[in-house]
């Protein structure tokens, strides 16, 4: 028997995880770690400004975007951005947001002909988690660019 549910809260997946529990022996359990618009506006929302922007110049890009363009976006550096999303995901594991294995939405691309210099090329994320991050992002009112208070520098204009 396979049983599928969608839309069902996280209160109501809880209890019936609670069940299948005292069931285990019987059944074999597979928890979905995709991206769904839920998990992925809870993982934006964690997020601080710069990562949040980062992920939106990745979705805005239809999911790809090269390193050089963010890194001249983020005053050439990104260590700040990348390690806040690195950490997102097990953090959100940790706090029972999604199962363990969920993969990061957002993956960086080496160049593979240069193996021994790790730099980044480009910042990718999968198609297939793109719909749920754009409804995401519409959903939490954000889209990561600098207010139209503040000029491309970020400065206060007057």
């Amino acid at each position: 028997m396979r049983i599928v549910i969608e839309g069902a809260s996280e209160e109501f997946g809880r209890k019936l995880l609670e069940i299948v529990a005292e069931h285990r022996h019987e059944l074999t359990v597979a928890v979905g770690t995709e991206w769904t618009v839920e998990r992925a506006e809870r993982y934006l929302s964690d997020l601080t400004a710069a990562a949040l922007r980062f992920a939106w110049l990745v979705v805005e890009a239809d999911g790809s975007k090269d390193a050089d363009e963010l890194r001249d976006a983020f005053g050439g550096e990104l260590r700040g951005p990348t390690i806040t999303l690195s950490r997102a995901v097990p953090r959100g594991v940790r706090r029972g947001w999604w199962p363990e294995g969920t993969p990061a939405p957002i993956q960086p691309l080496y160049d593979p002909a240069n193996p021994s210099w790790q730099k980044a090329i480009r910042y990718v994320m999968d198609a297939e988690h793109l719909d749920a991050f754009r409804e995401a992002f519409a959903r939490i009112g954000a889209t990561g660019r600098p207010s139209s208070a503040s000029n491309s520098d970020g400065e206060e204009q007057s």
